[in-house]
């Protein structure tokens, strides 16, 4: 059994989307476990000088990305709070022999990743009312969009270690990796996937705090090379929302598996790889 919970205030206007993308966020760390959602629960914190029809919209919104995910609400609690906030506990299952890490990447372990990078400065800008609705649908699409595929796609190849990319960023979760596996993981910067909007926003300095939170948190155990461009190396720090799996696979099993991502409709990008420790967790090219 996978148990997580995760719920957070709105990111988006729409309320419907904003369960969604709440939803898709909660179930993730099941997928990235190699799991399979089965139960929910509903987690709403709602203001009463809201309508009501909004918690609908919401709760409708988390309703379909469950659904989609083959799994049931069985229920959930709400209270009152002066800012609207949405989530599920989830509770998957996995048989154990496939049971996932995120401490377990092998040295010569390629690293897949599943999404492009940057919802943390869309949202950012979002805000601002900097975000064309071309970009703002993609970002709403992006962060609505299940890793079920994704884990669909990976399972077969029998990965090392899998984590989503959420909060702490690429770099953060990579670096979790890195030290709990105890090696050091090298990252192809110009091979990272990145919504195009999202680097140019970063080269304005569009940058969400969280990011300056991650490189500090991350100062000592991360090195990247001078000649990686700022704006990319602040999206590397970039906390996302519903982001995608980052997959070690072994190395004679990673261009099939980016085939078959793609083949499936999901992004599969190869973008470093694992080695022994060499007193840094994380050294960026």
């Amino acid at each position: 059994m996978i148990q997580t919970v995760d719920f957070f205030p709105p990111i988006v206007d729409d309320p419907y989307a904003f369960g969604q993308i709440a939803a898709a966020n909660a179930l993730s760390d099941v997928y990235a476990m190699g799991g399979v959602p089965r139960i929910a629960m509903n987690l709403i914190c709602f203001p009463s000088c809201l309508d009501l029809e909004i918690m609908e919209q919401i709760l409708q919104g988390g309703y379909s990305k469950v659904q989609e995910a083959g799994a049931i609400i069985a229920g959930g609690h709400t209270i009152e709070d002066n800012e609207p906030k949405y989530g599920l506990c989830v509770t998957g299952y996995v048989n154990p022999r496939d049971v996932l890490a995120n401490s377990t990447a092998k040295e010569g372990d390629i690293l897949v990743l599943t999404k492009p990078l940057g919802t943390g400065i869309l949202s950012t800008a979002a805000m601002a009312d900097m975000l064309s609705a071309e970009d703002h649908a993609l970002m709403t699409r992006m962060m609505s969009h299940l890793n079920r595929y994704a884990q669909e796609a990976m399972m077969p190849f029998h990965p090392s270690s899998c984590t989503d990319i959420t909060g702490f960023g690429f770099l953060g979760h990579t670096c979790e990796m890195a030290k709990g596996s105890g090696k050091t993981i090298e990252i192809f910067s110009s091979s990272v996937p990145v919504v195009p909007q999202a680097l140019k926003l970063a080269r304005e300095g569009i940058i969400p705090s969280g990011a300056y939170n991650n490189m500090g948190y991350l100062e000592k155990d991360v090195v990247i090379d001078k000649s990686v461009p700022l704006e990319l190396s602040d999206v590397l720090y970039d906390p996302q929302t519903s982001g995608g799996l980052l997959i070690a696979v072994a190395e004679d099993k990673a261009e099939a598996l980016c085939r078959r991502l793609t083949d499936s409709g999901e992004e599969g990008k190869i973008v470093g790889y694992v080695k022994a420790y060499d007193g840094k967790s994380i050294r960026v090219y």
